[in-house]
């Protein structure tokens, strides 16, 4: 692991990664948006406010997998010390943030047709609005204090603590008698929903997730950019 602490190692690495990534983003987000919007049939119930689940549901995922990235590179950091870890976490959160925040968005859209309101206060909804919480204070954390390793120490710590809420959300509709409806691709049986539904949601999820691999990458590299730049004035300065 440690072999990738080298910042020039890395940046080669995400060179060759960075370019597939963005064809990958491209192909499936064209073809996940076509699907979605124009093959997939409207559902017998909902009618086409279905079709919000195609960002809904992989906004969604992408918050979870995001915080959990950020709690692992944030035990990483705190544990051995690997530089780049923390790195990735800081990196990691204003996109996990966004994330949480379409989701949020898109299902109270959602809802309002659905339930007849656009928020209830149940544990699903609840729990990660508390997520969102969770990233925008690791956000601030992590630029709060005048040395930089003072708050991304912080920041990690609440990211690690904060982690307890992703089986929450995970596990909510199923502890509780939430308005949310249980979980129809990610379950034991296998999914419940239609493949005419299910390809486009698994192509709009791939696309998620490229874009998370494409904009992490670029965030890295500008940070250690920074770094870079901001030890060359401090040795200048020194000079």
């Amino acid at each position: 692991m440690h072999r990738f602490a080298n910042p020039g190692r890395f940046l080669r690495i995400a060179a060759v990664i960075q370019p597939v990534a963005t064809g990958v983003l491209a192909v499936s987000l064209a073809a996940g948006l076509y699907l979605a919007l124009f093959a997939s049939p409207a559902d017998y119930q909902q009618g086409d406010s279905a079709r919000i689940m195609y960002v809904h549901v992989p906004a969604a995922w992408m918050a979870l997998f995001v915080y959990t990235g950020m709690a692992v590179a944030s035990a990483v950091a705190l544990i051995w010390r690997h530089p780049l870890a923390e790195v990735v976490a800081k990196a990691s959160a204003p996109i996990g943030a966004c994330f949480t925040f379409v989701a949020l968005v898109t299902g109270s859209l959602w809802g309002k047709p659905m339930w007849g309101t656009y928020w209830v206060w149940d544990a699903r909804l609840t729990s990660v609005l508390v997520l969102f919480f969770l990233y925008l204070g690791y956000i601030a954390l992590a630029g709060a204090f005048d040395d930089e390793q003072r708050g991304l120490r912080a920041a990690s710590i609440l990211a690690l603590v904060g982690f307890v809420n992703v089986p929450i959300i995970k596990f909510s509709v199923e502890w509780w008698n939430t308005l949310h409806q249980p979980a129809s691709v990610l379950r034991v049986g296998g999914p419940t929903i239609h493949p005419s539904m299910l390809w486009p949601l698994l192509l709009m999820a791939l696309a998620f997730k490229a874009y998370y691999v494409v904009v992490l990458l670029m965030r890295v590299r500008a940070e250690l950019a920074g770094r870079r730049l901001r030890a060359l004035r401090m040795a200048g300065a020194g000079a």
